[in-house]
């Protein structure tokens, strides 16, 4: 069975860190992208950065670039995903989401809402930043 989980939101003043989890199993881990993205009430899911597991590649989106981490653990089948200089525009439900069929792998991350199937979603975690 698919499954990703993530954990590590949780509530940080501005200017504070926080390091998220996605532990995935029921798939070759090595064969897939996996990607952060993080949704705000009333706002579409946004794709924030992607690795490569195989090659360990990343993408990052401008709005993180720069602040955030994507790093992952074959060994464990897990991405992570450290925040720093967290902004009250960072609150959101975070995501992460496995795919391979992107070419080059992280490509179109954007595409990802629509064409990625439901087990390969988890089912996110709160992070809120306190200005």
């Amino acid at each position: 069975e698919v499954q990703l989980v993530e954990s590590g939101g949780g509530l940080v003043q501005a200017g504070g860190s926080l390091r998220l989890s996605c532990a995935a199993s029921g798939f070759t881990f090595g064969d897939y992208a996996v990607a952060w993205f993080r949704q705000a009430p009333g706002e579409e899911r946004e794709g924030i950065t992607c690795i490569s597991i195989g090659d360990g590649s990343t993408v990052y989106a401008d709005p993180v670039k720069g602040r955030f981490t994507i790093s992952s653990d074959i060994a464990k089948n897990t991405v992570y995903l450290q925040m720093n200089s967290l902004k009250p525009e960072d609150k959101a439900e975070y995501f992460c989401a496995a795919d391979r069929y992107d070419s080059p792998y992280c490509s179109r991350i954007d595409r990802w809402p629509k064409t990625v199937a439901d087990p390969y979603w988890g089912q996110g975690t709160q992070v809120t930043v306190s200005s």
